[in-house]
């Protein structure tokens, strides 16, 4: 291998090297691979063209066309016209890829799917960055300035992982920067022997120190190095699971230290919308009844009108023993459950799903209790991943007389957790005013607005709904009535708070899935967010405003005998205790059928497939262009084979009897140019035998093909010096002997270079070179242009004769 094919292919493996640190980001990571044949695909366009005679900046056009025919062909088959060229359907559907590529980055959590859209961006910026490397290294032959782009894809990388790309990638990346610069190293020493051999002979001027290119490399190489290190400091990382690790303890001792977390909104949204329902986790009770087996990680309890989240706690050690729940008491009836729970070696977070209220914890590893939340969280880097643990809890079952004639909550209860914002928008405490009228205490109230919310209010789940922020966030989803969970809860919370009723949020999982042996498998697409009021007597206590999702407790039930009105539910149809083992209700199903059980028809379709756009196609002038830019870009590599063939067989094909002196000549340039497409470099200030004698050495030929060559050679030399030349014939087929000897003499390799990109075709560019100067002087001096020179002359002078008079 030469050293342009070393230089190609350690800029290949440079950017792969570096794209590697993209791996962490999505699972599975077949895309890789499929990102390695594209860029050696483009690579191999870049090398062909640079047998060809073009100037760089069209090589770098030619690999730019030929990753956007591949990309449209890969992405956008049904929508190109002939399945490759980019019409006007293909690039609305490569842009529609690139706009839900964007989307689904901010969606998922990492370890991100690869949807379509991810897949192009990903493979898309391979490419990207692999034909800037390319160019710079190989093209332009600056291989230093491209550790550049190749710092710029490590860095994207580093800054979306949530810890950062790690170490290793960063040295596998560094690896692949310092191959490149020793393949560029090397081709600079086979071209220039031992200048830059040693110190002494490596710097211009003869002075000590690095050579020029080791403290160019250098100072390039600190420059890469910090950016690599303040990059990731600077870009925004994504989520790592559906809170992500959000808590930190602050400190590793026995009794203190306090826990914060961010805004689950975002990152709950992102497991909803997962397109595959990944387990996270799955376990075995004794309940008998698991519709109230939802698995709480953390309760939000601070709404300053922004977001909901969860208030800064003290955290303590795990007590054997958890304290009782707060406001519950004995007259409440309760039941005493265990459950196992095994978490996904995947799933890893630093809040510990557990069944609400827990007792007593058995569980290994370094973890914290918040009290007031009744949460775990993990100390010092502790998480989920492939965790086993025992939880004993407490189903508690509150009757609806019990909630409605709870009395009033302590003072310090009720006024922390029925504080709003003064931004809160007026119509969210109309529209709870309005919603609860008529009902007398906290818990009719709250049975109203869940009812609002779930059956009748005409609202509809939908998880692609823009989740939103900001005050205004509230009034927006009651105004369009269209949400997910996040949506419900923290309406219903923010609503109920108005109302002087105590309420947080909670966000966890539902209870899951059946499985035939027992146990119960929990998905991502089982994250939920719900709203939890506050009841003396019974404490904190969920409801389900979400349609579609979950389970309505009983106790949110009215009496009977004391609902009014046609939409009073009955108490008979409420949702079975067991989870189901089949398909969960479509977002779409009716929340009064799910409520009343009349919705046996609720159950997921699968999305309708998208079209492509409808209207008439491509215009004729499109279709055309794309058609002609199509034929261009695929006859390009065949250009120089074309060529050559055609001069070989006019220098060969012979021309008048008068003419022998021409038809010497042509088959002796054709001699030479033979000779040069098989590595042997014509020298002008040879003699025709000395020429002839140079060709048999280097291309080893034998003895029949040696004697055709020093023909050739001998007609040469009397058409060149006899006062006159006899005519020679046969020197036609005693080129093709030549040319058949070099072929057979030569590896492989080089026989399919001589036919398929012919060295001689350098000849092509200087003709166009030699036609451009000729058209440009003929411009120059053709008519039009003097006569265009005189009148700009004269208008000068004109000029210059006015402002003498002024």
């Amino acid at each position: 291998m030469n050293g342009r094919g070393r230089l190609t292919l350690g800029a290949m493996v440079a950017t792969l090297c570096a794209g590697g640190a993209m791996l962490p980001l999505v699972d599975p990571v077949t895309w890789l691979f499929q990102a390695t044949l594209a860029l050696a695909l483009v690579t191999g366009v870049g090398a062909l063209a640079r047998r060809l005679p073009l100037a760089r900046p069209l090589i770098v056009v030619a690999q730019a066309l030929a990753a956007v025919l591949l990309l449209t062909a890969v992405f956008a088959h049904g929508q190109a016209i002939a399945g490759l060229l980019p019409g006007p359907d293909a690039v609305a559907a490569l842009a529609d890829l690139v706009h839900n590529g964007v989307r689904d980055v901010g969606r998922y959590a990492i370890p991100a799917p690869v949807t379509p859209g991810i897949r192009l961006l990903l493979i898309s910026g391979v490419l990207l960055i692999g034909l800037v490397v390319d160019a710079l290294a190989v093209t332009y032959r600056s291989a230093a300035p491209a550790g550049l782009p190749l710092l710029a894809l490590y860095s994207v990388a580093a800054g979306l992982s949530p810890d950062g790309a790690g170490w290793w990638w960063f040295v596998v990346a560094a690896a692949g920067y310092l191959l490149l610069l020793l393949a560029e190293g090397r081709d600079r020493l086979s071209q220039w022997g031992r200048v830059f051999g040693s110190p002494a002979t490596g710097r211009p001027d003869g002075a000590g120190g690095a050579p020029v290119p080791i403290r160019r490399g250098r100072r390039i190489g600190a420059l890469a190095l910090g950016i690599a290190l303040l990059v990731p400091a600077v870009l925004p990382s994504l989520g790592g699971g559906l809170l992500g690790p959000t808590a930190d303890s602050a400190g590793p001792g026995g009794g203190g230290g306090t826990i914060s977390a961010v805004n689950p909104l975002v990152s709950l949204q992102d497991s909803l919308n997962q397109p595959e329902d990944r387990e996270v986790l799955n376990y075995r009770t004794t309940a008998a009844d698991t519709r109230e087996m939802y698995l709480r990680i953390v309760a939000l309890d601070q709404f300053d009108g922004t977001a909901w989240k969860p208030s800064e706690r003290t955290v303590t050690d795990v007590p054997a023993e958890l304290p009782r729940p707060p406001g519950l008491s004995s007259d409440v009836p309760v039941t005493r459950i265990n459950t196992s729970l095994s978490t996904a070696r995947w799933y890893a977070q630093n809040w510990l799903p557990l069944p609400y209220p827990a007792a007593r914890v058995d569980i290994p590893g370094r973890w914290r209790f918040e009290p007031e939340g009744r949460t775990l969280v993990g100390d010092r880097g502790q998480n989920t991943h492939g965790l086993q643990y025992q939880v004993e809890s407490l189903q508690v079952r509150p009757t609806a007389h019990q909630l409605a004639t709870a009395p009033a909550p302590p003072a310090a209860l009720q006024r922390e957790y029925t504080k709003v914002p003064a931004s809160l928008p007026a119509i969210v405490r109309s529209t709870a005013r309005k919603v609860t009228h008529g009902a007398r205490t906290a818990y009719d109230k709250a049975v109203k607005l869940q009812d609002w919310f779930a059956v009748d209010g005409g609202f509809t789940y939908n998880t692609e709904v823009r989740a939103g922020s900001g005050t205004e966030a509230i009034a927006r989803f009651l105004e369009e009535k269209e949400g997910f969970c996040v949506h419900f809860s923290f309406s219903m919370a923010a609503m109920a708070r108005t109302l002087g009723i105590p309420a947080r949020v909670a966000v966890g999982f539902t209870p899951g899935t059946a499985q035939p042996d027992g146990t119960t498998s929990v998905g991502l697409k089982d994250a939920h967010a719900w709203p939890e009021l506050y009841f003396q007597g019974v404490g904190w206590t969920r409801f389900e405003p979400t349609p579609s999702r979950g389970s309505v407790p009983d106790y949110a039930y009215p009496d009977p005998s004391q609902a009014t009105g046609p939409g009073a539910p009955d108490r008979a149809t409420a949702p079975s205790a067991v989870p189901s083992t089949g398909p969960s209700a479509a977002p779409s199903c009716g929340a009064g059928d799910r409520r009343t059980g009349a919705g046996p028809d609720c159950a997921v379709a699968p999305a309708d497939p998208t079209s492509g756009p409808s209207d008439g196609g491509p215009a004729p002038w499109a279709l055309a262009a794309g058609v002609l830019a199509a034929l261009l870009v695929l006859a390009l590599p065949a250009v120089p084979l074309l060529w050559r063939s055609r001069v070989r067989a006019r220098r060969l094909a012979g021309g008048p009897d008068g003419d022998a002196a021409a038809r010497t000549l042509a088959a002796w340039q054709e001699l030479l140019d033979t000779g040069w497409d098989f590595g042997i470099f014509p020298d002008e200030s040879l003699t025709p035998r000395t020429a002839a004698a140079r060709i048999i050495r280097v291309g080893e030929l034998q003895p029949d093909a040696a004697a055709a060559a020093r023909r050739v050679a001998t007609a040469v030399e009397g058409v060149l010096y006899a006062p006159r030349p006899v005519p020679v014939s046969g020197l036609a087929a005693d080129v093709r002997q030549v040319h058949a000897g070099l072929r057979a003499g030569a590896p492989r390799a080089l026989r399919l270079r001589a036919r398929c990109a012919p060295r001689s075709a350098a000849r092509l560019r200087r003709s166009w070179a030699a036609r451009w100067a000729a058209l440009r002087l003929g411009c120059r001096n053709s008519r039009p242009a003097a006569a265009t020179r005189r009148a700009v002359a004269a208008l000068r002078a004109a000029g210059r004769r006015r402002g003498e008079r002024a």
